[in-house]
C-alpha cells in the first residue's frame, strides 16, 4: 500500500513538473514573439513619424515594413526573389559544406596529435586574422567570375571558426573523464568515441553555427563585386536605384534563411546532447 502510494506521488510530481516545462516553454515563445512584434511596431512609427512629422531624411530611404513586404510580394510574382534564394543557398550550402567537412576533419585531427599541432597551427594562426575580404580579389583573380570563386571564398571564411573550436573541443576534454573510461579499459578508439566525441559535440556545433553564419556574411559580398543572381546581388542591384524597401528585403530574407538554420542546427544539439543540462533547466 506505501508503495502504491509512493508511485502515485512520483507520478504526481512528474506531471507536476512537465506541467511547468510547458508553461515555462511557453511564456518564453510568447516573450521572443512579442520582442518581434515591438521592433516592428518601433519600425513602422519611426517610418510614419519620419515621413510625417519628424522629417529627419527622405522618407523614400526609410519604407514602412508593409512597404518591404509589398516589394516582396512583387519579386514572388515575378520569380526574381526565388531565383536569387536559390542562388545565395547553393553557394553557401557548397561552400559552407566544405569548411565543415575540412574544419572537423582537420581539427580532430590535430587535436589529437601534438606533432600534427607543431606543424598545422602555425600555418593557421599566420591566416586567421587576415580578414576573408582580403583574399576576396585574390579569389576572382584564381579562380575567375563563376561559381568556383565564390564558393571557395565562403568555404575559406567559414573555416576558421569550425576548425577553433573543434580543436578546442577535442584538446579540452575533462581529464577526469578520460582516466575514468581508461580505469575501466577503455581502448583509445573507444575512448574517442566515447568520451571525446560527445564532451567535444557541442563545440563543434558551435563552430558549425558560428560558420554558416559568416558564410552568409560573406556570400554578399562576394555576391557584390561578381553576380547576376542572388541576395547580394539584390542588394547591390537595388542600392544603384536606390531602391531601399528592395535592399531591406534582401537583407531581411538572409536574417530569415540564418535564423531558420540555426534553429534546426539547435535542435540536432539538443537531439544529440539529451543529456546536457542548461543552468536554467
Amino acid at each position: 500500500m506505501l508503495e502504491r502510494g509512493s508511485a502515485v506521488a512520483r507520478a504526481d510530481d512528474e506531471a507536476a513538473r512537465r506541467r511547468r516545462s510547458v508553461a515555462l516553454r511557453l511564456r518564453l515563445a510568447l516573450l521572443r514573439c512579442s520582442s518581434i512584434v515591438i521592433f516592428f511596431a518601433l519600425w513602422a512609427a519611426f517610418s510614419f513619424a519620419n515621413a510625417w512629422y519628424l522629417k529627419f531624411f527622405n522618407p523614400v530611404l526609410m519604407p514602412s515594413p508593409l512597404d518591404v513586404l509589398h516589394t516582396g510580394v512583387e519579386l514572388v510574382e515575378s520569380g526574381e526573389l526565388q531565383r536569387d534564394i536559390l542562388a545565395s543557398l547553393s553557394r553557401v550550402l557548397q561552400g559552407f559544406g566544405i569548411a565543415a567537412f575540412v574544419g572537423v576533419a582537420l581539427g580532430m585531427a590535430v587535436g589529437r596529435s601534438r606533432l600534427l599541432e607543431s606543424l598545422v597551427d602555425p600555418m593557421l594562426e599566420l591566416l586567421r586574422p587576415i580578414p576573408p575580404l582580403a583574399f576576396l580579389p585574390m579569389m576572382v583573380l584564381w579562380f575567375g567570375i563563376g561559381e568556383a570563386s565564390k564558393i571557395s571564398f565562403i568555404a575559406y571564411a567559414a573555416f576558421f571558426p569550425i576548425f577553433t573550436t573543434t580543436l578546442e573541443g577535442i584538446k579540452y576534454v575533462d581529464p577526469l573523464l578520460l582516466r575514468a573510461a581508461a580505469s575501466l579499459g577503455a581502448s583509445r578508439r573507444d575512448l574517442f568515441r566515447y568520451v571525446v566525441l560527445p564532451a567535444a559535440t557541442p563545440a563543434i556545433i558551435t563552430g558549425l553555427r558560428l560558420g554558416f553564419g559568416l558564410s552568409f556574411f560573406v556570400i554578399v559580398a562576394a555576391e557584390f563585386i561578381a553576380a547576376d543572381s542572388g541576395l547580394g546581388y539584390l542588394i547591390n542591384d537595388a542600392r544603384t536605384f536606390f531602391l531601399v524597401s528592395q535592399m531591406l528585403l534582401g537583407a531581411a530574407v538572409i536574417g530569415l534563411i540564418g535564423f531558420g538554420f540555426n534553429r534546426l542546427l539547435r535542435l540536432l544539439e539538443a537531439r544529440l546532447l539529451r543529456w546536457r543540462k542548461t543552468a536554467w533547466s
